[in-house]
Order: structure tokens, then sequence, then C-alpha cells
């Protein structure tokens, strides 16, 4: 895989969504080393889950469209997670990435899901912990993602869920899955 490229394709984001995307992967990449997930493609999946996030809804659509994803009805109503859906098939198709564990970390980088691989797992942390964030809790965040991957995830899915629910939005049941898997396997421990 070319990184080179990636970095390139990163030029056509605006300034703060380049700044962002680069800040995951150099998250990503020290969260995989901490936790044995693979650094190279941690990187990779850092650089490019933001990759259609300023695309239109209407573009981004087309693309899950035309990648034979169909949208649940929480999906469909859901336009903010549209980008890491259809990231995950442009990346397959623009830069001929088959590696599954990467297009799920990039899939799965908002929601999160049950089952997650350790890619997924840093990923996913990487986007909610990387310099640039700034949001309430970040410090916590990253306290809880330095002691163990499922306790980062834990506090941020927390922080998600309290957060769409409060404001009376759609909770992705990928993201209640992912929560309430890591709840259940810390009460078999």
């Amino acid at each position: 895989m070319n990184k080179d490229l990636f970095i390139e394709e990163l030029n056509t984001l605006s300034d703060y969504r380049r700044i962002h995307s680069l800040n995951v992967s150099i998250e990503a990449r020290r969260l995989a080393e901490k936790y044995g997930a693979d650094p190279e493609r941690a990187e990779i999946a850092g650089l490019l889950h933001d990759i259609t996030k300023e695309f239109d809804d209407e573009t981004q659509l087309k693309i899950i469209h035309d990648g034979g994803i169909i949208l649940s009805a929480v999906e469909q109503a859901s336009p903010k997670l549209y980008h890491a859906i259809s990231a995950s098939v442009y990346v397959r198709e623009r830069f001929g990435i088959e590696d599954e564990d990467i297009l799920n970390a990039i899939r799965y980088h908002t929601t999160a899901r049950a089952g997650m691989s350790a890619l997924e797992k840093v990923v996913f942390l990487a986007d909610f912990t990387s310099a640039d964030r700034k949001f309430d809790d970040i410090d916590n965040i990253r306290r809880c993602a330095e002691i163990s991957l499922e306790d980062g995830m834990l506090y941020a899915l927390r922080f998600t869920i309290s957060r769409i629910s409060a404001r009376s939005g759609l909770i992705s049941p990928d993201a209640l899955d992912a929560y309430n898997e890591i709840v259940l396997s810390q009460m078999n421990r």
C-alpha cells in the first residue's frame, strides 16, 4: 500500500480535515504499538478514515449504494454516519484496499461494533483522542485509553451514547452492541 498516495489524497480535504486525519494516523500508530495491533495498517486506516467526510450526502449515499451496502433504518436516518460507511467503500474502490481489517476499522470508526479487532478498536479510539480533539471529557477518555483499549472504548461509548440520548438522537445499534459486549466481558472477569 502506497502511503504517499493516501497522503496526496488528503490534500483534497480542507485544512481542518487533513490535519485531523494526520493526527488520527499518528495516534492510531501509537496505540497500535502500545496494544499489539499492526502499526502500519493502523496508520493507513487513520489517514483514510474521514476521506469522504466532506462529500455531500447524495454522493456518499451513491458510493454506499454502488458498494452494495444496504443501510439500516438508523443508518439511513443518520447522515453523520454516512462518511464512515462510504469511506470504507471508497478506499476499497479507489485504492484497491482489500484488507478487511482496515476496511472495518474505517467503517466502524464512528459507531464501533461488537466483535471488533484490536485494529478497529485502535482506530476508533484514535479518532476520539487525536491531538486536535478538544471536547469536554477528552482528558478522561485519553486517560482510559492508556489503561486499556476496552477501558478507553467503554468510556468513549458511554460519552457518545449519553450525548446522543440527551438530545433524543438515534443511537446506532452497533454502538450499543459494542458497549454491551465490553460491559459483559468485564462482568465475566
